[in-house]
């Protein structure tokens, strides 16, 4: 069954509501007192069922989104959702086991506290992107914003896991507790391959400040032309790992993390994911890795609990 809806000027818990009942029943929701709200006017006509087969997988597709918060939250099962557009705070925040591939950019707040499922994002995410995460995967195209990948944590089969195919902004990784984190600092698009992560030339010099304009969105923020992360990485992290394509100076991370060269089962764990990125954004893979594997370095946590000398037990 494909189903589609028409989210233009659409109120974003009426396109929640929407979404749901469709999960619910396999069947375009109606709503009988669309002609006496004006916020609900021709809703009916946006929604539209297609049959495709009596027991074929479940798929949802989500026109002209711009801005609506908390799609797909808490939604639990083995179906897809397509978002065409720019999905607004805490998409999929507790989300279960679907898939939902986003074509554009995704706001603040993408996953939080997600169980298990996968994000596939064809551009940029905002902040605290995987926010307290528990399972499943995301595969950001571009860049991530501030605080990715907050208070991850791993426990039993459940294992989070976000790839980044651009940058990411400062403290990365913060006080994260389990998964894994992996930064490719591609330089341009996935679809042109990676490019040398010497000269940028989208770093534009300002008043002898330098500041970096991210490929897809207008968002800056201060950097240097050779890291591909953020100040403060790693802080208060006491679990799981980070892998970053390109060294990263020692003032750049967190006193909580130490560096070092990623191992021949590290090797086998990127190859997985890098190999699923370029599969999700039709990168050219054995360009990826190509020269590229001994660039990537490893953060990992001095200890399971850094602050402990502050606490009296």
């Amino acid at each position: 069954m494909e189903y589609e809806i028409d989210a233009k000027d659409m109120h974003y818990r009426i396109l929640n509501s929407a979404l749901k009942e469709i999960i619910k029943n396999a069947a375009p929701v109606k709503y009988a007192d669309a002609a006496k709200s004006q916020n609900l006017q021709a809703v009916n006509n946006k929604i539209y069922g297609q049959p495709q087969e009596k027991d074929g997988p479940l798929t949802i597709s989500l026109k002209n989104v711009i801005g609506q918060r908390y799609i797909g939250d808490g939604i639990k099962g083995n179906f897809k959702i397509k978002i065409y557009g720019v999905p607004g705070n805490d998409m999929a925040a507790f989300m279960d086991g679907p898939q939902i591939e986003v074509f554009g950019n995704a706001q603040d707040g993408l996953a939080n506290t997600m169980n298990s499922g996968k994000i596939i994002v064809h551009g940029s995410s905002g902040d605290i992107t995987g926010y307290s995460m528990r399972g499943g995967e995301i595969y950001i195209r571009d860049n991530v914003g501030w605080r990715s990948g907050i208070h991850m944590k791993s426990y039993l089969d459940k294992f989070p896991v976000i790839v980044i195919g651009g940058r990411a902004g400062n403290f990365l990784g913060e006080y994260m507790a389990g998964g894994l984190i992996i930064v490719l600092g591609q330089q341009g698009s996935a679809g042109s391959g990676p490019e040398d992560l010497g000269e940028d030339k989208n770093i534009e010099d300002t008043g002898g400040k330098k500041f970096e304009k991210t490929y897809y969105f207008e968002k800056f923020y201060s950097t240097s032309s050779s890291s591909v992360v953020g100040d403060f990485a790693g802080t208060g992290m006491h679990g799981g790992k980070i892998f970053i394509c390109g060294d990263v100076d020692e003032y750049k991370i967190g006193k909580e993390v130490k560096k070092a060269e990623p191992d021949k089962n590290d090797i086998e764990v990127l190859k997985q994911y890098i190999n699923n990125y370029c599969s999700f954004f039709k990168a050219d893979y054995e360009k990826m890795i190509s020269g590229r594997l001994k660039n990537f370095v490893k953060l990992s946590p001095h200890s399971h609990r850094p602050y402990g000398k502050l606490y009296a037990y």
